[in-house]
């Protein structure tokens, strides 16, 4: 019904998917998908299309009636983490691996669960539940979400190029929200100390904080005041030596390009790595991440750098 309605607007305001996803701004496939009935819009994409479709406010009031996520059910060992999700006012997390599930797009949670169960109707539920949980962090205002993301997220391809590059095009937008910031551990940095496993802080609004982690098929949860201020150590010093989000924005950017050219040229491109890829990390940021452009690096001064420098600037050594 929404997809329908933001259809009906767009052609009588003369605008393509394309011509609305630029104004937007966005890609032209997230257009197409709300429209189609297949990706749940954010608030703030109903409310600018509402402005730049001169709706008088239809897609925000239709957007806040609709139900969503109807029926959704989180595994038995899960139902726990997702009731804290639903109230946390903070929540800190470090993944390897795989994406978060609050940044996952459709296509990468469905690609995901599709892995453990061929059962369709298993595999969609667990996508809308897992969906259900991600919209009070994308709605404006939401809770505190930052996540650093060891390197190898990016690198193991779910699904497929395509899926990896909507995912990555996702981390993009999501990133420029007030609320959340995506910070990337990188592989060439040994000198980083990476927690031993992926885990999550959660600070609750009774003060209340847990450190979660996850072991094959469980959850684990410690409320020992003396482990969680262990690890929010750890944590915090790993996103001090991870790269800033403007340096993560960048590297994200040159994955979702790569994701990119293997989807347009598969035999030309099935062999690159990281050699191939190195040139041109941080080339450019995201297009969509106009208020980065400024700490974008320069391209002459880019060019001037011997070819055995260092990716990132070395770090000042500490008195």
């Amino acid at each position: 019904m929404f997809g329908e309605v933001l259809k009906h607007f767009r052609e009588a305001a003369g605008y393509t998917q394309q011509g609305l996803a630029r104004k937007i701004p966005c890609d032209r496939s997230q257009v197409a998908r709300v429209e189609a009935g297949t990706r749940v819009p954010q608030e703030s994409f109903a409310r600018q299309c509402d402005e730049l479709l001169q709706t008088g406010g239809v897609l925000l009031r239709l957007w806040g009636r609709i139900d969503w996520y109807p029926e959704v059910q989180h595994p038995d060992w899960f139902e726990r983490r997702a009731e804290m999700d639903a109230v946390a006012v903070a929540l800190r997390a470090y993944q390897e691996q795989v994406i978060p599930g609050l940044l996952q797009t459709p296509e990468y949670a469905h690609a995901l669960f599709s892995r453990r169960t061929t059962r369709v109707e298993v595999v969609e539920e667990r996508v809308r539940a897992r969906l259900s949980r991600q919209r009070r962090f994308l709605a404006v205002n939401g809770p505190l979400y930052v996540a650093v993301l060891d390197e190898s997220c990016l690198r193991n391809v779910v699904g497929s190029p395509a899926v990896m590059r909507d995912q990555c095009a996702h981390l993009l937008r999501v990133g420029q929200h007030a609320n959340i910031r995506v910070q990337v551990a990188p592989a060439d940095r040994p000198e980083v100390r990476r927690p031993k496993a992926s885990m999550a802080l959660i600070t609750l609004p009774e003060g209340e904080r847990w450190l979660y982690s996850e072991s094959l098929e469980r959850g684990h949860f410690h409320d020992d005041p003396a482990a969680f201020a262990r690890h929010s150590q750890t944590y915090d010093v790993l996103r001090a030596d991870a790269l800033s989000a403007p340096e993560s924005a960048a590297l994200i950017g040159d994955f979702m390009e790569r994701y990119g050219d293997h989807e347009q040229a598969p035999a030309e491109h099935s062999d690159m790595d990281e050699e191939q890829l190195q040139p041109r990390r941080r080339r450019r940021l995201y297009r969509g991440s106009a208020h980065l452009d400024e700490e974008q690096p320069q391209p002459r001064r880019r060019r001037q750098l011997h070819r055995n420098s260092p990716r990132y600037p070395r770090r000042r050594p500490r008195p």
